[in-house]
């Protein structure tokens, strides 16, 4: 540690006496030579006025002490600016140091030097004259400025304030430091005296002994020591608040232990042996598999060597909250009256006979397993047993179909018609495997999957279970929830679904899985093959008239607080709004106008009050625009299909059928072909292939020679902002192209779908069962398809298949033959267009 005091001569003499010869002083610059051999210092800076002890081991500078002993001892005393270099040149240290004398030397077994030097007076380091066997350079005394005005006193006695608050704080500072620097009358003294004390970096050292007035070394000295205050205060905080909080824990810890006392004294259960017994009777109680119990009470017997305290101890109670609360043995007993089932079926949904039965033959076939248990107990005695298959008790369905198609209230329905708990689960937008398996336990917060959690809730090993948007679950960087699902969804491993959480089977055997979708084909092959696809077309007419009359109409008029009496539709009425201001598959948006109608018949009735009598509000078909505004939809077929070079194709989306608009024109030009519409690629390639045919086709067609050469082709498909795909539109491009060039209107009334090939073959497409129905209901009577795909219309609804007429064809010039018009036919349109 630096020493300082009053009498620095005296003990200055006397250590001069003991070992080494003296050195006269001056006053003032104290007989500093022109010329020092210069001591490069790493880590530490020597200012004037103090003394410290120095250890020497480079051989230079041993070299140098040996020397300067046997001289007038003054060396020139600089601080390296690079900490880690072992011989610091000229270029390496500092410009600014101080001229400091040796008073006493020894040298250590280990080769070392040790020094105790004191600073005389800072000097500015000139040219150096010296570099080997060590440095040596011109030095110049450079004192400070001193002032003794009245700010350098307050400078000063705050400095001091400072720094005795500081030295309470460190408890290695001795408190004669602080009885020292109040007797100091010397500010330049002051300073050095609280600097050298000071944890100060290297840089802010050198600073202080650079700065030339007394004054700013007190400012800056000021900054350093509020800081350094700052900081000791804060860590003093923060000791405190941590000893505060184990003075709490101790506390607590003998608070429990003299409770644990008293109540053994009373011949009481403590509180932490009550709270294991409990979960060890919850543990024997919940009827788990011999694993599970197994892992449970391996966990109880970690946690009950515990103490409370422990954050393990928690983490354990919480995994053998889950694992005693889950529904191990816990399941509803199944309603296997089909009569009964086939009455909510029917109550909750009209139509969807395919789904409607497939429920009932699951009850079927649960019903005479129950009733013929007994053969089959004693066929398994007997040895008749199938080792590789097990037995399948649940069942794993996926309903593909449009938006408000009624797929989600399905899964109620089968729910209510069994005697099932119901629970649903929206796959949509999952990314995070973990959301289906569960976080493992060495996370902190981590909890099971969604499964685990949904089981616990309802309370039951077998309920429905809909988990809903199946095709748009998505996948990165943390999984792929698909497939997690495989395990899920298959009925040979859901007997022993593992979540990471639980990390032991848990039987989702008996669990009755739905799934919904929109769109088969997102759904991963693997998990498709997994379940039973059953698909739910699009409405017709007749049975969105027969759903509002009796589930849409009677739910909305309930909704809306009337009475049954107080408003009635007339089912024209109804059509009018089906045709006029819905356009859907399903019956959402059906809902949603019929429900509008009902909130202004509502309004009319809040504002008339209760006792102005029971009038009834009947809807017809004239007021509907009353209540819904202006119609939404029209019939354009025949308004589009008035020019040559129009054709309408029949479109498969996942939201439903649709009808398409292909446009085809031409204006001069050397033989362009643009496609505009928001088209994919194979749609693009679909147009190319259909343009080359109709040229290889231009003599049998009429076209005259060169027609195509002359001009440029713009075939556009609307609406541009929906994306597009596919090749079913095949031939309605060639359709379409061959009208412009031969100048033959195609028939009103008439949609087409199938893909072409360029010798004119027409292939059989999918969907067509929505393509059929989406033509249905735009009012097209006609429609032609592949021949391939007649078989198709079996799954169309009779109704339909009745009203429409369908023309299969083999062949391109088959479809022209049927679509264009000819002569005599387009004459006649003409003039019945004209009159």
């Amino acid at each position: 540690m630096p020493l300082f005091g009053r009498d620095r001569s005296s003990r200055q003499k006397r250590d001069q006496e003991t070992t080494l010869p003296a050195v006269v002083q001056t006053e003032g610059i104290l007989g500093i030579p022109s010329e020092l051999p210069i001591l490069p210092l790493r880590g530490v800076v020597v200012y004037p006025m103090m003394w410290l002890p120095l250890t020497v081991g480079q051989p230079r500078s041993i070299r140098l002490v040996d020397d300067v002993v046997v001289e007038d001892r003054m060396i020139g005393l600089v601080t390296a600016k690079n900490v880690e270099q072992e011989e610091p040149g000229p270029d390496d240290v500092y410009s600014v140091g101080t001229a400091a004398i040796v008073h006493r030397l020894l040298k250590a077994p280990d080769g070392t030097v040790r020094l105790i030097v004191q600073g005389l007076e800072r000097i500015r380091i000139g040219p150096f004259t010296q570099v080997q066997p060590y440095l040596r350079a011109y030095v110049q005394p450079a004192p400070e400025v001193l002032e003794e005005t009245v700010e350098m006193e307050a400078l000063m006695r705050n400095a001091v304030d400072i720094f005795r608050r500081l030295i309470s704080l460190v408890p290695h500072l001795p408190e004669e430091l602080e009885i020292a620097a109040m007797n100091v009358d010397d500010a330049r003294q002051l300073v050095y005296l609280i600097a050298s004390s000071l944890r100060l970096d290297i840089q802010s050292a050198q600073e202080i002994l650079e700065i030339d007035r007394v004054r700013d070394k007190l400012v800056k000295l000021t900054i350093l020591l509020n800081k350094e205050l700052e900081v000791l205060e804060l860590g003093r905080k923060i000791q405190s608040e941590a000893q505060s909080e184990m003075e709490k824990m101790q506390r607590e810890y003998f608070l429990r232990e003299q409770m644990k006392a008293i109540r053994k004294e009373l011949g009481e259960e403590d509180e932490t042996a009550a709270e294991i017994k409990e979960i060890e009777e919850r543990i024997a109680a919940a009827g788990m598999p011999e694993e599970a119990e197994k892992e449970a009470k391996r966990e109880l017997d970690r946690m009950r060597k515990m103490p409370p305290q422990a954050a393990e101890y928690s983490v354990i109670k919480t995994y053998l909250d889950w694992m005693t609360s889950l529904p191990w043995q816990k399941s509803t007993e199944d309603n296997l009256d089909i009569a009964h089932a086939r009455q909510v079926l029917e109550e909750d949904h009209y139509g969807l006979e395919d789904i409607k039965e497939r429920i009932l033959e699951f009850l079927a076939v649960r019903n005479l397993r129950l009733e013929r248990k007994e053969e089959r107990e004693a066929a398994e005695a007997e040895g008749m047993v199938d080792y590789i298959r097990r037995e399948r008790e649940g069942v794993i369905l996926c309903f593909i179909g449009p938006p408000g198609t009624g797929k989600t209230s399905l899964g109620r329905s089968i729910a209510r018609a069994m005697g099932r708990k119901f629970i649903r689960m929206s796959l949509g937008g999952i990314r995070d495997e973990a959301e289906i398996r569960g976080f493992r336990r060495t996370y902190i917060g981590s909890m099971p999957g969604r499964i685990i959690q949904m089981l616990r809730r309802v309370e039951s090993k077998n309920p429905v279970f809909m988990l809903d948007e199946i095709d748009k679950l998505g996948h990165d960087y943390r999984g792929d929830p698909s497939s997690a699902l495989l395990e899920v969804l298959d009925p040979e491993q859901n007997v022993e679904f593992r979540d990471h959480y639980l990390d032991v089977p848990f039987d989702l055997s008996q669990v009755f899985f739905i799934t919904t979708g929109n769109w088969i084909d997102p759904i991963p092959g693997p998990l498709r093959d997994r379940m039973e696809i059953i698909e739910l077309s699009s409405y017709t007419e007749e049975e969105k008239v027969k759903i509002a009359e009796g589930y849409l109409i009677p739910r909305q008029i309930r909704e809306n607080g009337l009475r049954p009496e107080e408003i009635r539709f007339e089912e024209a009425a109804v059509r009018r709004v089906i045709r006029e201001y819905t356009r859907e598959a399903g019956v959402r948006n059906l809902e949603r106008e019929l429900g509008s109608i009902c909130r202004k018949v509502a309004t009319k009735v809040a504002e008339k009050g209760e006792g102005a009598g029971g009038e009834t509000t009947v809807i017809t078909a004239e007021s509907v625009p009353d209540y819904l505004g202006k119609r939404k939809y029209y019939d354009e077929t025949a308004e589009r299909l008035d020019i040559p070079g129009v054709a309408i194709a029949l479109a498969w989306t996942p939201t439903g059928g649709d009808i398409l608009f292909i446009e085809a024109t031409r204006m001069a030009g050397n033989k362009g072909f643009i496609i505009t519409g928001q088209l994919g690629d194979i749609m693009k390639e679909s147009a190319q292939a259909a343009l080359s045919y109709v040229r290889s086709k231009a003599a049998e067609l009429g076209i005259p020679e060169g027609a195509f050469e002359k001009h440029d082709i713009h075939l556009h498909i609307p609406a541009g902002a929906t994306p597009k795909d596919g090749p079913s539109a095949g031939v309605t491009m060639a359709t379409a192209l061959a009208s412009l060039f031969t100048g033959r209107k195609v028939r009103p009334n008439l949609g087409m779908t199938g893909e072409i090939t360029l010798r004119g073959k027409v292939l059989p497409i999918g969907g067509v069962k929505e393509k059929v129905l989406a033509a249905y209901r735009a009012g097209l009577d006609t429609a032609i398809l592949p021949a391939r795909n007649e078989k198709d219309l079996d799954e169309v609804p009779e109704e339909v298949r009745n009203k429409m007429r369908f023309i299969f064809v083999e062949r391109m010039d088959e479809v022209l033959a049927a679509a264009l018009l000819d002569a005599t036919e387009h004459a006649a349109q003409d003039k019945q267009s004209v009159e």
